[in-house]
């Protein structure tokens, strides 16, 4: 059964992954405009003790993470992961779907400078990949919906691990301790059946500031108050409600301001010499080929010796559609970027790269979805 609040995460995706579209092609005009200098400026502004910028990759996208934590938190209870038939599927398609891509990456670029960003293309933007599928209602069923956001909810769980152990800075342990701390007091809270909003988003912020000067990237913390927020029966609890009242404000706040902020992709002075290097190359391959690739294989392995089925109306045709267009990692591929490099003409390579990729596979998407899925597949 699909459940209410499903239908309204696929609604505020679908609707946000169009603005995040357009924040993702003004912010590439501006910043090749007259005002790109001011633009770009703007971001790099200090407020308080952190840049604009860094406030909101730090800050506002921890909520983000929040709200990726309680849907993860949803499916195990009550959604699509909650029954290892049907969560297996996607779990290990979308294991595949990080391994290929990042050992397409690895092998390119081991050794290189380019190595730290092998976790780049490992991510899919859900955003991004529901509003392509939006476009073929006629010819995806609702099972391949689910199918892909699990995947790529698995795939955020997947990236989160990989920016927690590899993409964090020296470790202070006293900080960390005391992110800990905070965290096991509110899961006895939840554990205690503590159904309060307010103490779990104070201690949440609480331990934002302490993971923030641990060392660990602080939007792990979003993580962490999820899980500790109580679920209770789903509906009507205040994981639930929480989850209700941060759709709109992520997806139309929160991720186009991260586009606007995180696009500032100047091509004054690039030239083609700066996008020939494995670092460019490594990225895109790993999200148009090995996305695809890593997504089918793993789930045939998953058919063929695991056991799992496809949902009601699929058939690989989709499924391999549904690979195609994983391979838009815009949003966590740009963030990891962020933490892999401190080089400025690295980052724009591995940007465009990323940009590149999106647009790749959407129109390998489309054109996949036109050409090989009819519109009368679902009647059959």
């Amino acid at each position: 059964m699909v459940t209410k609040i499903f239908k309204d995460f696929i609604h505020s995706e679908r609707s946000g992954g169009f603005l995040l579209i357009g924040c993702t092609l003004i912010s590439l005009i501006i910043s090749n405009s007259s005002f790109a200098s001011n633009y770009l400026s703007f971001w790099t502004m200090p407020l308080g003790s952190m840049s604009i910028g860094h406030w909101i990759n730090d800050g506002l996208m921890t909520i983000f993470f929040l709200l990726v934590g309680l849907e993860l938190e949803r499916e195990l209870f009550i959604g699509e992961l909650s029954d290892w038939k049907n969560a297996i599927l996607p779990v290990t398609a979308a294991v595949g779907g990080m391994l290929v891509p990042a050992s397409i990456f690895f092998l390119m670029n081991e050794g290189s400078v380019f190595e730290r960003g092998y976790g780049i293309p490992m991510a899919t933007d859900i955003a991004f990949s529901l509003t392509i599928l939006t476009l073929f209602s006629n010819r995806v069923p609702h099972g391949l919906r689910i199918f892909l956001t699990a995947l790529a909810i698995a795939d955020d769980l997947g990236a989160i691990v990989i920016i927690a152990v590899f993409y964090s800075g020296d470790i202070s342990l006293m900080y960390l301790g005391a992110a800990i701390g905070l965290f096991g007091i509110m899961y006895l809270m939840g554990r205690l059946k503590l159904y309060v909003l307010w103490p779990y988003l104070i201690g949440g912020v609480a331990m934002w500031y302490c993971m923030h000067h641990s060392g660990i990237h602080a939007t792990i913390s979003g993580v962490l108050l999820a899980f500790a927020i109580p679920f209770g029966k789903g509906d009507g609890g205040i994981s639930h409600k929480l989850q209700h009242y941060l759709h709109i404000p992520v997806a139309f706040v929160i991720l186009p301001l991260f586009a606007l902020a995180n696009t500032c992709i100047s091509l004054e002075g690039l030239s083609m010499n700066d996008i020939q290097n494995t670092g460019f190359w490594g990225v895109l391959a790993g999200l148009v080929l090995g996305k695809p690739l890593g997504i089918v294989l793993f789930s045939m392995f998953s058919v063929w010796w695991l056991g799992s089925n496809f949902p009601s109306g699929v058939k690989l045709s989709h499924i391999i559609g549904a690979g195609i267009v994983a391979g838009i990692g815009f949003t966590m591929s740009v963030f990891i970027t962020e933490l892999a490099f401190t080089n400025h003409l690295m980052i724009l390579q591995m940007k465009l790269s990323i940009l590149f990729g999106a647009l790749i596979s959407s129109l390998l998407g489309i054109a996949w979805f036109l050409i090989f899925v009819p519109k009368n597949s679902l009647e059959e």
